[in-house]
């Protein structure tokens, strides 16, 4: 990603992110954005994933792929969506907020990947760099470029992206998908 954010916009964002969380947990009103206070970048649409870890496991994740909000308030909403709306997890509790760190990704926009084989797409994909959504009919999953750190094979990596999807793994193998790539840039949380 070519426009990175500051230091200072990452810097908001993780604490919009961190404030929303622990409304979401207790259960308040999301904090007000005053977007006229804002850096530019932070009012303009965006789009973003907020990942909540505890003890490096993963506790919650939301996202979206296509920009429809000011990227403050996407990164809001998915900060409190994370906590209460991921259905891999009970919702966090209060008394859990200390122990979770948050991550933000900021996504590019997906990019439609030509290919003509099925066994064309593993070989297009480039580890470590692009997030994948697959897609067929209704059903849809991505997984952030973050995965291949935990999935480096891209044959697994689609495998576990189709498992995640619903439907047989090796649906990608047999039959050709809809596919988008995007890049995210990533930061987090530093605890002191």
């Amino acid at each position: 990603m070519e426009d990175k954010l500051t230091m200072e916009e990452q810097k908001i964002l993780l604490d919009l992110a961190r404030r929303s969380l622990v409304a979401a947990a207790n259960h308040h009103p999301l904090p007000v954005i005053v977007l006229s206070s804002l850096p530019d970048r932070l009012r303009q649409t965006g789009a973003s994933f907020v990942t909540l870890t505890r003890a490096g496991d993963l506790r919650g994740c939301i996202g979206a792929l296509e920009a429809s909000l000011p990227l403050a308030e996407d990164v809001s909403q998915h900060a409190a969506a994370a906590a209460l709306q991921d259905y891999r997890f009970p919702p966090v509790r209060p008394e859990e907020l200390d122990e979770i760190e948050i991550e933000i990704s900021r996504l590019t926009a997906p990019v439609t990947l030509e290919y003509q084989k099925p066994s064309a797409l593993a070989h297009l994909l480039r580890p470590g760099i692009d997030g994948v959504v697959l897609r067929d009919g209704l059903y849809r999953a991505t997984f952030l470029p973050q995965v291949w750190e935990k999935i480096p094979e891209p044959e697994q990596f689609l495998d576990h992206l189709c498992d995640k999807m619903g439907v047989p793994f090796d649906l990608w193998r047999r039959k050709k998908l809809s596919v988008s790539t995007y890049q995210v840039e990533e930061f987090r949380e530093v605890k002191e």
